[in-house]
């Protein structure tokens, strides 16, 4: 059964650093276009971030500067490195993976910003 795992989340302080892992299995990750969302309490699930399978980048405004996106097709993984954390960035991070009609979710990890 495909499915992706994200890996990273916790607790971390203001101004603080975490990198977040997405590792794709049973499918051929290579071909995907994947991309970080984030939902917060009371809030629309919203785009984060996103890597084309050729490796081109998109950020949301919020985040330009701070967050980096990756893949390592090798691993079949892609990543989202979160510098200079704020509170409002608290919620829980999904990876989404997208190729012609077929797109599956991971089940998401929880990021806490707070002192």
């Amino acid at each position: 059964q495909e499915q992706l795992v994200e890996s990273g989340g916790g607790l971390v302080q203001p101004g603080g650093s975490l990198r977040l892992s997405c590792v794709g299995s049973r499918i051929t990750f290579i071909l995907y276009h994947m991309d970080w969302y984030r939902q917060a309490p009371g809030k629309e699930r919203e785009l984060v971030a996103e890597i084309s399978n050729g490796g081109n980048t998109n950020y949301q405004d919020s985040v330009k500067g701070r967050f980096t996106i990756s893949r390592d097709n090798a691993e079949n993984t892609v990543y989202l490195q979160m510098n200079s954390l704020k509170p409002e960035d608290t919620a829980v991070y999904y990876c989404h993976a997208r190729f012609s009609k077929l797109e599956y979710w991971g089940q998401g990890t929880q990021v806490t910003v707070s002192s």
